[in-house]
């Protein structure tokens, strides 16, 4: 069994992916399995974040003893690998090879990954804290990178390029989830929330100042009635210029190659 203190040694290695696990001896217990775990692990996670997911707990919804677990992992870390794992076989990976270049493909992965984002609210804390080299997660990831690949960059630009769309869907979903967490837990819809907020920002006369410069902006989001439009359209928009941004540095470096020759 590996043990907390065991990971605490070597960190750096320290994933359920790497570690070798001893085989043991008899029969599971009846009616549980692994699969069944990490689903039950998610369900909690999107209901209660990482904070309040315990062994003892995850138990108690299965319906078995917390000693039952540890069958099919050794600690909580592992499941929540496995929980991220797993969220990573959402995306759709037929529609991104149907895509029909690498600017549609990349529309498509940001999306996905978007959506999984906010989806599973504990997914974007949880990033950087494990290795994620699960077998879904390392197929999502080679998507991105034939992706990128296929943009035509250079091999030394093409970790930016990456890292300038997916870090920009990682911030954007993120924020995005954390809102609608923020507003379930408030009782209320994402609109509702929103327009409360931003009355309370406008009708706070210290702000007055601040928001004249930002009158116009404030009353054109007001103008498409939605949160989930506004969502939608600036995500969209930001996606497209990053994109054009990639086009514009393949055509600069074609035209460098092209005055060296």
């Amino acid at each position: 069994m590996v043990k907390a203190a065991d990971r605490a040694k070597n960190p750096a290695r320290s994933s359920v992916w790497l570690e070798k696990r001893a085989t043991r001896s008899g029969g599971g217990p009846a009616g549980l399995d692994r699969d069944r775990i990490v689903a039950a692990s998610i369900r909690m996670l999107d209901e209660e974040g990482l904070a309040k997911l315990s062994m003892r707990k995850l138990a108690t919804e299965l319906g078995v003893t917390a000693m039952s677990l540890y069958w099919y992992v050794d600690t909580k870390d592992d499941i929540i690998e496995f929980a991220m794992d797993s969220v990573y076989g959402e995306f759709d990976l037929a529609a991104i090879d149907a895509a029909r270049d690498w600017q549609d493909r990349i529309r498509v992965l940001a999306r996905e990954y978007r959506a999984m984002l906010v989806r599973h609210t504990w997914m974007s804390p949880s990033a950087g804290q494990y290795l994620n080299i699960g077998p879904n997660a390392i197929a999502v990831a080679y998507k991105i990178q034939q992706a990128i690949s296929d943009t035509g960059l250079s091999l030394d630009r093409q970790p930016g390029a990456m890292s300038a769309v997916f870090q920009f869907v990682y911030g954007y979903g993120t924020i995005e989830s954390q809102f609608g967490r923020r507003a379930a837990e408030a009782g209320m819809s994402q609109d509702e929330f929103y327009v409360d907020s931003v009355k309370a920002f406008r009708d706070d006369p210290e702000f007055s100042p601040q928001i004249e410069g930002m009158q116009e902006i404030l009353d054109e989001r007001a103008s498409h009635g939605s949160v989930g439009a506004i969502w939608d359209r600036d995500f969209d928009h930001a996606l497209d210029v990053l994109i054009a941004g990639i086009e514009v540095m393949v055509a600069r470096e074609a035209e460098g190659a092209r005055r060296q020759k």
